[in-house]
């Protein structure tokens, strides 16, 4: 009878004492180990399970091991780290706050374009934060700014960490969906740069409202003046628009020259188009300010030239990075060595990078990675004890019974995640809760819209956990980023020491009031998102399957290679009727027949021509 009771309970009961584990404080990635391997040794001893159960896991842990896809991780977070402590970060804000200082609200968009920027380079949530609650926060609070909407928008920019390629988020969720980074990171740019506009449009709003909250940088705070005493932003927009000029252009003729070089019978992503063409526009950018510089003609302002050689570096690497991936040069893994040695080229080539240094970052990106892949074990070890009981089938029937069929499990997972972001750590969400619902939303979300795939269905349901994902940093008790900015912000009264004033200290409260219209703006995002997939999939809807050129060169080999009694003999009403004196050479009427290798590929041409939109 307790057999019987413990075999029917069996799933519940190890989330009972996961979560007791969880409670002591346990190491999450030792407490998901001990709870799989525990329950698995009751269940062999109850006879629930045969005693060979636990056989086949050394070599899931080896698989983990050789997975080539997790070292994108160690690749980009060492990228972010060395471009992080070179002063990438400082002269970052400096110059995009002398751009948008003289508008209301100009230091907040400052903000959050270089939270974006930030974003795309380092990737990492507390070095983002820190760095912008060092370096603008007491700048916004010397101008006047209101308190909830400086501490908000350096928190809430720290956080686009989470959801602009390339994520660390977005691999992890990527390889527990079983599904390609390149398309997770396809699908995640176009939200993650509405995002970005979302958050501006909000801070314009509130420039348009309430003006006083968001005053402008007075005259004697800016420091990039011309000779004649003009701001230098008449020559920058000159140089935006030569710029916009030549990627437009590109942007034309993209989809003909891939095409042909690449030889590739589908037309090119959007987003392969826009990352190509942004990377265009900022060599253009970057050739004319050295061109500038070196001719000594003049003819850029001093803030062009700053804009340019503190912008322009940076952002062709996350370019190139991103392009290599897009245009499927490059594996993820690939494209971050790349940008991992270009992070190194740009440190040494501003003369920062020193052997403490680098010793500092391999050793934090040693630590990240290792983290990553102990609980990434751990997960693994639970995940192979529950599936064993059949929890996978007790998660689906838990979450198919709900009444809204797919949607109703949509909204419920988002919720789910939601607070469970209040109060435990992205990757634990990634590692416990998401392939357990995987296998449910696999089976779900294709039938949810018209014409959805699969592969589609599930880079849509990893794009919106990532966006979900990203209130877990500003959710009270727990929001991460709202700890990175309380270790940075004034606890005390201060003197200013620019205007002399005394800054009255930040407090906790002000910093979490703050989060809270940002956290009503990424929910908006994630709504957006499911109410519109096209937002995610719109590019995946094209036709990517092999080519013509693949397609006869499998054929080529299957047919070279025939399989061992599958050859079917000729009748004797097929042989020619003099057998006396063969040949090697092909009778005339078999010349004259046409290649059904031909034919297919002008099959598959017709059927590919049908497809495309």
């Amino acid at each position: 009878m307790q057999t019987t009771f413990l075999a029917q309970q069996f799933v519940p009961l190890m989330f009972c004492g996961l979560l007791a584990f969880l409670l002591t404080g346990f190491p999450v990635a030792f407490a998901l180990a001990a709870t799989g391997l525990g329950f698995g040794l009751i269940g062999m001893e109850a006879g629930i399970f045969p005693a060979s159960l636990l056989q086949a896991l050394p070599l899931r842990i080896f698989g983990i091991m050789q997975n080539d896809t997790l070292l994108a991780i160690p690749f980009f977070t060492f990228m972010g780290i060395i471009l992080e402590r070179s002063g990438m970060a400082e002269d970052l804000l400096e110059t995009v706050g002398q751009v948008f200082g003289p508008l209301r609200g100009g230091l907040a968009i400052a903000v959050i374009l270089v939270g974006a920027l930030l974003a795309a380079t380092t990737g990492v949530v507390a070095a983002a934060v820190i760095s912008m609650g060092l370096i603008s926060l007491p700048i916004m609070l010397r101008y006047g700014y209101n308190r909830s909407i400086a501490t908000g928008a350096i928190t809430a920019s720290g956080t686009l960490a989470q959801s602009i390629p390339p994520s660390l988020v977005l691999i992890v969720l990527a390889d527990q969906l079983g599904r390609s980074v390149g398309d997770m990171y396809a699908g995640a740019l176009l939200p993650g740069l509405l995002l970005v506009a979302l958050y501006i449009t909000f801070v314009v709003i509130v420039a348009l409202v309430k003006p006083g909250w968001v005053p402008a940088l007075p005259q004697d705070a800016r420091i990039y003046r011309e000779p004649h005493g003009g701001s230098g932003h008449k020559s920058l927009l000159v140089l935006v628009l030569i710029c916009a000029a030549v990627g437009w252009s590109w942007a034309q003729v993209h989809d003909s020259l891939m095409t042909r070089w690449l030889e590739r019978s589908t037309p090119s992503a959007g987003d392969e188009i826009v990352i190509m063409t942004l990377t265009l526009a900022s060599i253009t950018g970057l050739v004319l300010a050295l061109f500038n510089r070196f001719s000594k003609m003049g003819l850029l302002s001093r803030l062009a030239e700053q804009v340019t050689f503190v912008l322009m570096p940076p952002l062709i690497l996350i370019f190139l990075v991103l392009g290599t991936i897009f245009l499927g040069v490059a594996t993820p893994t690939e494209g971050g060595a790349m940008g991992a040695l270009g992070a190194l080229i740009l440190a040494l080539g501003k003369q920062r990078l020193s052997l403490p240094l680098l010793r500092q970052a391999l050793e934090n990106t040693a630590k990240l990675a290792s983290f990553v892949m102990f609980i990434l074990i751990g997960s693994t070890v639970f995940s192979f004890t529950f599936n064993a009981a059949d929890g996978h089938i007790w998660v689906e029937h838990l979450f198919t019974d709900m009444p809204g069929g797919g949607w109703g499990f949509l909204i419920v997972v988002n919720i789910l995640v939601f607070v469970l972001g209040m109060f435990i750590d992205f990757f634990e969400i990634a590692f416990i809760v998401l392939p357990l619902l995987a296998p449910v939303a696999e089976k779900i979300l294709p039938g949810l819209v018209p014409g959805m795939t699969p592969d589609m269905a599930m880079i849509w349901f990893g794009v919106i956990i990532a966006m979900n994902l990203q209130t877990s940093f500003l959710t009270p008790p727990f929001g991460f980023a709202l700890f990175y900015l309380r270790s940075v912000a004034a606890k005390f009264d201060y003197k200013d020491r620019v205007t002399g004033q005394t800054i009255r200290a930040v407090s906790t409260n002000e910093i979490y009031k703050g989060s809270i219209a940002f956290i009503v703006l990424q929910l908006i995002m994630v709504a957006a998102i499911m109410t519109f997939p096209s937002l995610v999939v719109g590019n995946m809807a094209k036709d990517k399957g092999l080519s013509d050129a693949a397609v006869m060169e499998q054929l080529q080999m299957l047919d070279t290679e025939p399989m061992e009694g599958s050859y079917d003999p000729p009748s004797d009403e097929a042989q020619p009727a003099d057998t006396s004196a063969p040949t090697l050479d092909a009778p005339p009427a078999l010349e004259e027949e046409p290649d059904p290798m031909e034919a297919m590929q002008d099959a598959l041409s017709k059927d590919a021509k049908k497809t495309r939109p």
